[in-house]
């Protein structure tokens, strides 16, 4: 069998008209109906029912779909991962936040020099989704931070940062060299949408369930914090406005900043990324800008 033929069968099956199938593969119908036909004769057995409406698998086209997509699903697999070993290929990244955090430049200068010829496709994603879309299958591996549901997900930890509340400048508590969670249980707290990971949320909520105005990035904290004088937590050496401030949190758990990438890709691509991302980010253990 051969694999292209595996792929206009798997149209058919799916558009369940070779009409609209020949349409999908940019081909005409006749040779699409005769390579369907050979196959067939092959494999000794209709693949298919025909109608005028059009066609419905057979109960062995039923097992030779799932066996062909598996099979093509393999063969594309295989073809990414030699492009890749010969410096060729792409690569979707997911980055958390505002991206300013220096790691990320340093890490994206280590992997261009060591894969020149990989097309890296960046997607920047707010603090609603912190694998940056690798669940959903937007992208190969993300830069983000710890905590967050890791079931079915491979995790590396890059660096930690303390984590201090944002405050406006000109509350009193902005003037104090450190604080305790408890300190703050009377504030109104910056919080994330409804279904959000709730490990994610539970960690930028300092535990416990906050109320307040419902935020999805990095500016819309900062201006919930400016304009309602809401409070919330970000990692020390955050770059902010002259009108906030950031104080440490003595009794907050660092936040990670992590490489994570779905548990058992084997993508030579994804594990060059990660150890140039382990390298950029060794280089300083300082926080963000």
């Amino acid at each position: 069998m051969e694999l292209r033929t595996l792929r206009y069968f798997v149209a058919v099956a799916e558009e369940r008209h070779f009409g609209r199938a020949a349409a999908r593969l940019h081909m005409s119908q006749p040779p699409l109906s005769r390579a369907v036909k050979q196959l067939e004769a092959e494999v000794g057995a209709p693949l298919f029912a025909r109608s005028p409406a059009g066609v419905t698998l057979t109960a062995v086209g039923s097992v030779l779909l799932d066996e062909a997509r598996a099979l093509l699903g393999h063969a594309d697999r295989v073809r990414e991962r030699v492009r890749a070993a010969a410096g060729a290929g792409s690569l979707a990244v997911g980055i958390l936040g505002d991206g300013t955090d220096p790691g990320v430049a340093r890490a994206a200068a280590a992997f261009r020099r060591s894969r020149p010829g990989v097309d890296i496709r960046v997607r920047d994603t707010d603090l609603t989704d912190p694998t940056c879309g690798l669940r959903a299958g937007r992208v190969d591996v993300a830069l983000t931070r710890a905590p967050f549901d890791e079931t079915a997900l491979t995790v590396r930890t890059l660096r930690a940062d303390p984590v201090g509340v944002v405050l406006r400048a000109d509350d009193p508590l902005a003037r104090r060299d450190g604080l305790r969670l408890a300190e703050l249980s009377d504030r109104r707290w910056f919080r994330f949408p409804q279904g959000t990971d709730p490990v994610w949320q539970a960690y930028w909520h300092g535990g416990s369930p906050r109320e307040g105005p419902v935020v999805r990035g990095v500016q819309e904290c900062l201006q919930a914090v400016l304009w309602n004088g809401t409070v919330g937590l970000a990692p020390l050496g955050h770059r902010l406005p002259a009108e906030l401030a950031l104080v440490p949190l003595a009794d907050m758990p660092p936040s990670r900043v992590v490489a994570v990438w779905n548990a058992g890709d084997g993508n030579p691509l994804v594990r060059s990324f990660v150890e140039s991302a382990a390298s950029a980010y060794a280089v300083s253990t300082s926080g963000p800008p």
